[in-house]
């Protein structure tokens, strides 16, 4: 099967969006004095404008890029964010604060190849008018994008921050292996000042370090400091599980949301891979060094481990990450890593369940119904493209094997939940947490048309959610399509902003509901489906990871070579990868079968015949 990184370049063509929302301009209404806030990091200006939903009817103040720590540059560069003191410094709006990455229209980054800076540190708040008034809940929002892509410009929270009264923060933080990076050359000689340098996860110390700067100074924006709600989707929410396992996040929030998150966690053994003997992680820091010094002729092993350093900080930045642009999506190497620093050693699923861990503070987790979706939707391995009138128009994309798609549906959406919700809330559980609550995002009430069957292709997709969260709909030229305006959004707007708000004021998450939502057992599954008022209910998840494998084996319409690649992607995807249960998955049927050599002859036989892998 094709690997994430290129389906999700099929992708990007047609949808544009990143998980669904595109940056919303900013029509400042004024500049008024009583706006301009002094922070520890410097002096903003807010701006009083509308809210993104006209249907709102509310004005919301917005102050963009406040420095939340010093730029990690130079010498910075693979530490532990350090502490910006600069008060009277004047804060200027900047251009772009996209933090190093490969430009990807789906994540926001515009431009070509490697875009954005090491000085990205900065985040921006929203607020309802009269943010002085009184204090409100806060709510700070981490984005997705794999840890490898994404920014804080691409999401507006303001009908969010008026309707709920709240207000947002949404922080960025470094990506890629600028964020997260494991060698002995960086780590081993970073000296004993700061143990916080020894950590190999540095993307999630500045989300730790943002959490600090909203404690100490969201006061002046009108949030409370002892009211922070953290919520983030995909990697945002795997981030909201690492700072729910981290030590050194304890009393920094104290209400969690998880959408779509997952929990893998490599070993610092497999973050480095100098034998390459990871099955998973291909290419480790080691392999990438020497692809590094390799371009003058030599080997890192030759090189003292003070020379190699001096090489990787001092490499260009954008240079350094194209050291990993041609690889696929499993072997880019930004994992979290259980440093014993950041994330315990056993990692994020077992930290989880771990009583030393726990913050027992309130937790909502969920998945999407057609998670997966987002990136086989587009792809000729499962579609077919016609032009029945010209070429001129866009492709009417069909589904070539119906059963087939169900099936890769079905199981890699159903496995998410499962090995992304129910695990970590059955772990936290075991650790003592008391208010734990599970959700599945099943919103599908989307609009056809000649060219595309959405409901059926694409559904409930990853990252369709978030926009029933911030209230700002956009999905590019398909937004019609996706987010057809009427009573069905409307209704499913109020709903999941009303939960999220709820949640965040301290209140039961179906306060606004009409029915109860029970709080989340091992033992039951209970979860709520979440939907427009004619098909908001409740469920029990029956299904484990065990059926969903079996109902593979007995499935009559996918060849042996597709049921092996299923099994593995839904194995090495979303939890912990279990490459032995693979090996011994169906007696033992697929324990000769290379998962990446399939995807690769896959990919390469459709672009002999086609061009491409995308139907576009």
């Amino acid at each position: 099967m094709p690997t994430i990184k290129v389906i999700l370049s099929a992708i990007i063509v047609l949808f544009i969006a990143s998980c669904g929302l595109m940056s919303s301009e900013q029509s400042p209404k004024s500049d008024l004095p009583e706006f301009k806030i002094t922070t520890s990091t410097g002096i903003s200006q807010g701006r009083l404008h509308a809210t993104a939903v006209e249907a709102v009817g509310a004005e919301i103040v917005s102050w963009f890029d406040i420095p939340y720590a010093q730029p990690p540059v130079g010498d910075l560069r693979w530490r532990a964010p350090r502490e910006l003191v600069a008060p009277a410094q004047t804060i200027v709006e900047r251009e772009s604060t996209a933090c190093v990455q490969f430009a990807s229209v789906y994540a926001g980054a515009e431009g070509e190849g490697a875009i954005g800076s090491e000085d990205c540190l900065y985040l921006d708040i929203r607020a309802p008018k009269n943010f002085a008034s009184k204090q409100y809940p806060v709510m700070v929002w981490i984005h997705g994008g794999g840890n490898t892509t994404g920014l804080k410009d691409y999401y507006d929270f303001s009908a969010l921050a008026a309707e709920k009264e709240v207000v947002v923060v949404a922080i960025n933080y470094r990506l890629g292996a600028l964020g997260w990076f494991t060698h002995p050359a960086i780590q081993g000689l970073q000296g004993d000042q700061n143990v916080l340098d020894k950590a190999s996860n540095f993307g999630q110390l500045d989300i730790i370090q943002s959490l600090k700067w909203v404690r100490d100074n969201i006061a002046g924006f009108g949030g409370d400091r002892n009211n922070v709600t953290i919520f983030g989707e995909s990697a945002g929410a795997h981030n909201v599980y690492a700072l729910l396992a981290s030590p050194l996040s304890k009393g920094l929030f104290h209400r969690a949301i998880a959408q779509s998150g997952y929990t893998v966690t490599n070993s610092l053994e497999n973050s480095y891979n100098r034998d390459a003997a990871n099955s998973f992680v291909t290419r480790g820091s080691w392999q990438v060094a020497e692809e590094i010094v390799a371009g003058d002729g030599r080997k890192q092993a030759a090189l003292s481990p003070q020379a190699l350093r001096d090489e990787l900080k001092n490499i260009d930045a954008r240079e350094f990450i194209g050291f990993y642009q041609e690889t696929s999506d499993a072997d880019y190497t930004p994992l979290s890593t259980g440093d014993g620093v950041v994330i315990p050693r056993v990692g994020i699923a077992a930290a989880l369940a771990d009583p030393e861990y726990a913050k027992n503070v309130p937790v909502i987790s969920g998945a999407n119904k057609d998670e997966v979706t987002l990136w086989f939707a587009m792809h000729r391995y499962f579609m077919e493209a016609s032009y029945p009138f010209t070429r001129l128009l866009p492709p009417r994309i069909t589904v070539k094997n119906p059963a087939l798609y169900k099936l890769w549906i079905r199981t890699r959406s159903h496995a998410w939940k499962i090995r992304g919700v129910d695990g970590p809330l059955s772990s936290m559980e075991h650790a003592g947490y008391t208010e734990l609550y599970s959700y599945r995002f099943d919103w599908d009430d989307q609009a056809s048309s000649f060219f595309i069957d959405f409901p059926t292709i694409f559904g409930a997709a990853h990252g369709t959610d978030i926009s029933f969260v911030s209230g700002d709909f956009k999905y590019g030229p398909v937004t019609d399509y996706i987010y057809p305006a009427g009573e069905a959004r409307d209704q499913m707007q109020h709903t999941v902003m009303n939960i999220w708000g709820d949640f965040a004021h301290a209140q039961a998450p179906d306060n606004s509901l009409a029915l109860t939502w029970p709080r989340y057992n091992s033992e039951s599954r209970p979860f709520i489906h979440l939907d427009t008022d004619d098909q908001l209910r409740l469920n029990n998840e029956d299904a484990t990871l065990e059926s969903l494998l079996a109902n593979v084996a007995a499935d009559t319409n996918a060849s042996h070579s597709e049921k092996c690649l299923l099994v593995w992607e839904t194995l090495i995807n979303i939890g912990n990868p279990d490459i032995a249960r693979h090996r011994s998955w169906n007696q033992g049927q697929c324990e000769q079968f290379d998962a990446r050599a399939e995807q690769r002859r896959i990919a390469a036989e459709l672009i002999a015949e086609y061009g491409k892998t995308s139907v576009l």
